[in-house]
């Protein structure tokens, strides 16, 4: 019974020793495997990186709310009803295609345009190829809302990509493409890790 309580007052007394200035300095292990992403096997550019996209979608996220407050709209009905306005072409976009569009869960979007649906700003049709799908189309109200918030939402632009080239804008298009993909990954990843905690 002794031994084990000379290992407990140990444990408890070595961060004494080593806060006076006994060990040495603490290295945080690498946050990510991908060599290629590491500069002389450190993860400092990597995670300076990941704190400007975090930073940067948050600031993108903000700008979209208050286009949609201009128009009295939430972010996800504004990012519906501009999703329509450049998809929707001669015949409409199913819920689908603009689910994909604008990267939001079909059933968010099915919502959303029922909703737009009764303010007035969107109209459904049947599809003529799939009777069981739903074409979304602006209606007259939709589409001067769109014109009404254009110049706002343009002026902010401006600012948001300010000497940003056409090349940098096709690299992140290349980028956030594929970062969309991995994200889905790395959820499942999350899902299965909290799993085997809880």
């Amino acid at each position: 019974m002794t031994k084990p309580s000379k290992k407990r007052v140990q444990a408890v007394q070595a961060p004494s020793m080593q806060a006076e200035g006994g060990r040495a300095p603490f290295v945080p292990p690498i946050t990510i495997s991908d060599r290629q992403l590491l500069d002389g096997g450190r993860d400092d550019a990597f995670r300076e990186v990941l704190y400007l996209m975090v930073s940067s979608l948050g600031r993108l996220q903000d700008c979209r709310e208050a286009f949609a407050r201009a128009i009295r709209l939430s972010s996800p009905q504004f990012a519906v009803l501009m999703g329509t306005a450049y998809k929707q072409g001669s015949a409409g976009i199913s819920i689908r295609d603009l689910a994909a569009y604008v990267q939001l869960a079909a059933t968010h979007v099915t919502t959303e345009v029922g909703r737009l649906h009764q303010l007035g700003y969107l109209e459904k049709h049947p599809s003529p190829d799939d009777r069981r799908s739903v074409l979304v189309k602006m209606t007259s109200l939709g589409e001067q809302t769109v014109k009404t918030v254009a110049p706002f939402v343009r002026a902010v632009n401006d600012q948001l990509f300010a000497e940003v080239t056409r090349s940098e804008l096709d690299l992140l298009h290349h980028f956030f493409r594929r970062f969309c993909v991995n994200s889905d990954n790395a959820l499942v990843e999350i899902r299965e890790t909290e799993s085997k905690v809880g």
